[in-house]
């Protein structure tokens, strides 16, 4: 790859959503916003070798791609009302942008856009993570563990629905927060898992601008709503899983699971932060929800010094809560991870056999087999899990540690 090719991933990585975002709310169009930002990405290709990077890559970018929607416009007009419209949209990109919303973030904008109650939950998830995330279809679809087909058609008919439905680019209102800010978490969640988890084909270990926007976003929600539990519990989980980040991954790339991390390494500014959270929440008296309790659930882990002192059963009784909850196949393979700890591999391999079915093809279900198998002495079907594991991996760090501890097994 070269010097320019590498920049422009990097700036694709760091400003993609924050040109989608603006040209969407200035023409209230997805479609014309992906299509002009791709276009603007594919000049400053060519533009950029002849000429060189700009000192400012997002403000070049978001001329360009409000041209290219601009152009679009008046091309595809043929009366009168779209060349005047073309025009007030032309005076838009000139002047000073009006301010929308509570608070004057496009992304934001863009989030609560596309968490609008009009759009089936997983549309909405789905259309942020493209548009907001900047997720390939194809990854989005690996999160969803759904056909890449599947989830294209999905995103194409949540745009086709903000556009038909005239749904506005912009923060609501404070009395219609509420009722939108589910939406909103789901999506910053999953942008903040595929960043940590990097699930995507070829993809790095960990993809820290996507795990950074996600944690900038949800404290801008927390300012807006700084009384709401999911809310902070959100930000808690997130900051608790970041302060780990650095310690996930070993120097040949390898990753390394929370027993084998060097927690010397971990964030304990951030550690403070979310446990603080976690205590805020605790002390409301509420009953807490789901991000709430996995919050819980990572402060005891964080809270100790090595695995040996890790409170398993305050873990388990946690994820007893969740399961309560939220009862996917997911939360009860995690608890069932947990309960290995407390009351023995033969019961905890038990409980993720029954869960054969719902996730077998999913990475994480046979890596927990495996591990489960080999500590029952089974080598040889802890074999097969492991190669099963492997095979569905998502990214190069998770396999390598796959395939070594396949590797270590007797023969």
């Amino acid at each position: 790859m070269s010097e320019l090719d590498e920049v422009i991933a990097r700036v694709h990585r760091d400003e993609w959503a924050r040109v989608v975002a603006t040209i969407a709310r200035r023409f209230g169009d997805l479609d014309v916003a992906e299509d002009a930002t791709a276009e603007a990405f594919a000049t400053a290709l060519e533009h950029w070798r002849a000429h060189g990077v700009p000192p400012n890559p997002g403000g070049w970018l978001t001329t360009t791609a409000g041209n290219k929607a601009l152009d679009r416009v008046r091309r595809e007009g043929r009366r009168e009302e779209k060349q005047k419209e073309a025009q007030m949209l032309s005076d838009q990109l000139s002047g000073p942008a009006e301010p929308v919303g509570a608070v004057d973030d496009d992304r934001l904008r863009m989030l609560f856009t596309c968490a609008h109650p009009a759009l089936a939950m997983e549309a909405r998830v789905a259309l942020t993570l493209r548009m907001v995330g900047g997720l390939t279809v194809a990854e989005i679809a690996h999160a969803f563990l759904v056909q890449e087909t599947t989830m294209a058609q999905r995103i194409t008919r949540a745009k086709a629905k903000i556009r038909a439905a005239g749904i506005p680019f912009r923060v609501p209102a404070a009395p219609d927060l509420p009722t939108r800010v589910a939406g909103v978490l789901a999506v910053l969640y999953l942008v903040f898992n595929e960043g940590y988890l990097a699930t995507g084909e070829g993809s790095e270990p960990v993809r820290a601008e996507l795990t950074g926007e996600a944690l900038r976003l949800t404290r801008l929600v927390r300012e807006l709503l700084p009384d709401d539990g999911e809310v902070a519990g959100l930000l808690a989980l997130m900051l608790l899983i970041e302060a780990r980040r650095t310690a996930r991954v070993s120097a040949s790339g390898e990753l390394v699971t929370l027993e084998h991390q060097d927690r010397a390494a971990w964030d304990r500014t951030l550690i403070a932060e979310g446990h603080a959270l976690v205590r805020e929440r605790l002390a409301s008296g509420q009953a807490p929800g789901r991000y709430q309790v996995l919050a819980a659930i990572n402060a005891v882990h964080t809270d100790a010094h090595d695995l040996r002192d890790t409170d398993w059963s305050q873990v388990v009784a946690l994820y007893d809560q969740l399961v309560r909850l939220d009862p996917s196949p997911v939360v009860v393979l995690n608890r069932a991870v947990a309960v290995a700890e407390l009351d023995g591999p033969q019961v905890a391999l038990a409980q993720v056999d029954a869960l054969t079915e719902a996730l077998d093809g999913y990475h994480a279900f046979h890596a927990a087999r495996a591990d489960l198998l080999r500590r029952l002495g089974r080598s040889a079907d802890a074999r097969t899990a492991y190669d099963r594991a492997i095979g569905l991996a998502g990214n190069t760090a998770e396999a390598a540690y796959l395939t070594r501890r396949r590797d270590e097994l007797a023969r």
